[in-house]
């Protein structure tokens, strides 16, 4: 079902074939996002995102929407530490289309200075929503806790200071420095043969710049003990973002971690929902999310509840940490939680652009396509023992970091909870 050619300039297209798919999605991902910043060009990858989708040499803003559109096709890109990726989909029949328009953006941005100024207003709205949003602004003051001084720890969409520096200039080099041959991925998912691929990117392959993969500015772990970042806000709930450094995408524990990660609070059967949901009724949700990145990675347990109730909820949420390290879950325990990881994977890739995102994820993660039956043999060999073991590993206060959005003034009642 998977086919990959790479060139010799470094270029990989690869193809989800799916002929019984009437859709074809089609993605042009680049191996490049917030890591490969400066901090003085925080939020440039994203900036330069929003600015390819206004205008080309050959089309205006409004001709990309309409000629997608016309077609009754749908088009967006995405920003991440890692990679940035710029996908469309539409009935397969119209794959030349969503490949010329997709090509002529990626290769051929206008970066026209008044779109600049215009686009430099809207990020900076973008900004402010979030701010404006607590269970948002905790997730990024968590990231800035976790990975302090070093672009993991900014913000994708960057900074006012970093926003008012960005020129056409800047915008021109770094396109010109990262979107080249060796950090570029093309995708396609849904009714189409590789061999259809191949042909349809020729104009991309004959006019990408040659340049080798993009760098990232490494991870710096350097925390010795538990932190505390309180960001003050009048506001009815606090909202709280427990942060937790664990390993990268390639490391091998993160299949257990991952089942870890369900048990602990992935869906409403696991522990910490029980506990702080349904048992003592503390706060609406609780969930943890894992996150991988080259070389690093995070849990994060996030959850918004009445001021009143956050020691309780923290106490509650340490013990269940605690309570993994020192005993193992149950076989059936273990069993559900397999379960439902395998069942979320198999209904994430049921459609095509669920598919090109696997797709390109795992070229630039891992440079091979690493097929779902390989996931689930390596879920399935996990035992109840190495849940154990990963939780003594990563769940250690040296490795804590707590956020909160919250009417506290002070946070120094609340260090001394994070010794598990």
């Amino acid at each position: 079902m998977y086919h990959i050619t790479q060139l010799t300039n470094g270029l990989r297209l690869a193809t989800a074939e799916l002929p019984h798919m009437t859709s074809i999605s089609l993605g042009i991902w680049a191996a490049v996002g917030s890591r490969c910043e400066r901090e003085s060009e925080n939020g440039i990858s994203h900036f330069l995102e929003h600015m390819l989708f206004k205008g080309t040499k050959r089309r205006s803003a409004a001709q990309i929407s309409r000629e997608i559109e016309g077609i009754g096709g749908y088009i967006n890109a995405c920003t991440s530490e890692e990679s940035t990726c710029y996908h469309a989909r539409a009935h397969a029949s119209q794959a030349a289309t969503l490949m010329d328009v997709l090509t002529d953006m990626y290769l051929n941005p206008e970066l026209d200075r008044w779109e600049i100024t215009r686009e430099r207003r809207v990020i900076k709205e973008e900004i402010a929503m979030t701010l404006d949003q607590p269970s948002q602004l905790v997730l990024e003051l968590s990231d800035e806790t976790l990975w302090p001084s070093q672009p993991l720890g900014r913000s994708i969409a960057g900074n006012e200071l970093s926003l008012n520096r960005t020129r056409k200039n800047q915008l021109s080099e770094f396109h010109a420095n990262h979107y080249v041959s060796g950090s570029t991925v093309v995708v396609a998912a849904g009714n189409i043969r590789h061999r259809n691929l191949l042909d349809l990117a020729k104009r991309l392959t004959k006019r990408i710049p040659a340049g080798s993969r993009s760098n990232w500015f490494p991870a710096i772990n350097d925390q010795l003990k538990p932190k505390v970042r309180l960001f003050t806000r009048e506001i009815e709930q606090t909202h709280l973002a427990l942060g937790i450094r664990t390993c990268s995408r390639h490391d091998s524990r993160r299949f257990a971690l991952r089942l870890a990660s369900v048990i602990l609070g992935e869906n409403m059967s696991s522990r910490l929902f029980q506990s702080i949901r349904e048992e003592h009724g503390l706060a609406y949700s609780i969930y943890s999310t894992p996150n991988f990145h080259h070389d690093t990675g995070s849990l994060t347990i996030t959850a918004g509840l009445d001021t009143a109730h956050l020691q309780k909820a923290l106490r509650l949420t340490l013990a269940e940490l605690r309570r993994l390290r020192e005993k193992p879950p149950g076989s059936a325990e273990l069993r559900r939680a397999r379960d439902y990881l395998i069942g979320q994977l198999e209904l994430s890739l049921e459609n095509t652009e669920s598919q090109m995102n696997w797709v390109g994820e795992q070229l630039l993660g891992f440079d091979r396509i690493i097929p779902p039956d390989e996931i689930k043999a390596h879920l399935n060999e996990i035992k109840p023992s190495d849940i154990r073991r990963v939780a003594n590993d990563f769940f250690q206060p040296e490795r804590i970091c707590l956020s909160l959005v919250s009417p506290l003034k002070t946070n120094r009642s609340i260090l001394k909870f994070l010794e598990i």
